[in-house]
C-alpha cells in the first residue's frame, strides 16, 4: 500500500524561454504553499530553446514534488496549460505564468476560495490591480476585455491574468482550442458553474522578455471570440442520465 499523501492541488506553470525565472518562481511557489496543502508543481516546457530545460532538471533533482512536461515544439500557452492539467494528480489545479509577473503569494487565496465555494464554483480568477505593463499593453488589454465582455457578458474585467484556480474535471469538460485560456470564465459559466474573483497585485517580470505579442494574435482573437459566442449560443442543457436496472 502506498504511504504517499494524495495530491490535493496541482500547480501548472507553462513556460517558453524563461530560464532566468525558473528557480526564483519555484522557490516562491514552495514558500507560499508549504504546510497548507499537499501539492505538486507541473512545469510545461513549451518548446524552449534557451536553458529552461537544464534549470528545470536541476530543480527536479532537489524537489520531489516537481514534475516537468516537454513539448517538442512550441504550441502556445493554451496547449501548455491543457497538457499540465491533463497530467495533474490534484482535483484542484492552480495556474500562473512562468515569467514572474504573477505573484505566487496569491495562490493560497485562490485555492482556498475554490475549496470554500464547493461544487458550484468551477473557477476562481485572479483580477490584476496595479499592473506593471507598458501603457500600450494596458490599453490593449482594457480594449480587449471591454469587447469580450460586451459580446460574451462573462462579467469578468480581466481574463488575461494567469493566476487562476479551477476544478480539474470542470476544465476537462470544456472544448479545447488555441486561445482557450483567455475565455475560461465564459466557458466555465457555459458548463453551469459559478466564478469567484480575487484581486491580485501584478509585478514586473523577473527577467527575459514577453513571448506574446499583440498584432500577431489580434485577428486570431477576433475569430476565437466569434467561436466562443457561437459555442455559448449552441449550448443545450445537459440531461441527467439514469442507468436502468434490470428487474
Amino acid at each position: 500500500m502506498s504511504t504517499e499523501t494524495p495530491v490535493a492541488v496541482s500547480i501548472v506553470v507553462p513556460v517558453r524561454n524563461e530560464a532566468g525565472n525558473i528557480v526564483p518562481l519555484i522557490t516562491e511557489i514552495a514558500a507560499a504553499l508549504d504546510g497548507l496543502w499537499s501539492y505538486e508543481i507541473i512545469y510545461v516546457n513549451d518548446g524552449s530553446t534557451d536553458d529552461t530545460a537544464q534549470r528545470l532538471a536541476e530543480e527536479m533533482a532537489r524537489r520531489p514534488n516537481l514534475r516537468v512536461l516537454r513539448h517538442d515544439k512550441s504550441t502556445g500557452q493554451s496547449a501548455a496549460v491543457r497538457s499540465g492539467i491533463r497530467a495533474a494528480h490534484g482535483a484542484m489545479v492552480a495556474t500562473l505564468d512562468g515569467d514572474g509577473q504573477n505573484n505566487p503569494a496569491f495562490l493560497p487565496d485562490l485555492i482556498a476560495a475554490l475549496e470554500k465555494g464547493g461544487a458550484g464554483v468551477g473557477l476562481v480568477a485572479g483580477q490584476r490591480v496595479g499592473r506593471k505593463d507598458t501603457g500600450f499593453k494596458k490599453l490593449q488589454s482594457r480594449l480587449a476585455n471591454k469587447i469580450r465582455n460586451a459580446v460574451l457578458h462573462d462579467g469578468t474585467r480581466d481574463t488575461g491574468c494567469g493566476l487562476k484556480a479551477v476544478r480539474r474535471d470542470v476544465f476537462l469538460m470544456m472544448p479545447y482550442f488555441d486561445g482557450l485560456h483567455r475565455f475560461l470564465p465564459a466557458l466555465v459559466r457555459r458548463e453551469g458553474y459559478d466564478i469567484a474573483y480575487i484581486d491580485v497585485i501584478d509585478r514586473p517580470r523577473h527577467s527575459g522578455v514577453s513571448n506574446y505579442g499583440f498584432f500577431d494574435r489580434l485577428w486570431i482573437g477576433i475569430m476565437d471570440l466569434a467561436g466562443v459566442w457561437w459555442l455559448i449560443r449552441r449550448k443545450k442543457p445537459t440531461p441527467v442520465a439514469i442507468e436502468v436496472k434490470s428487474c
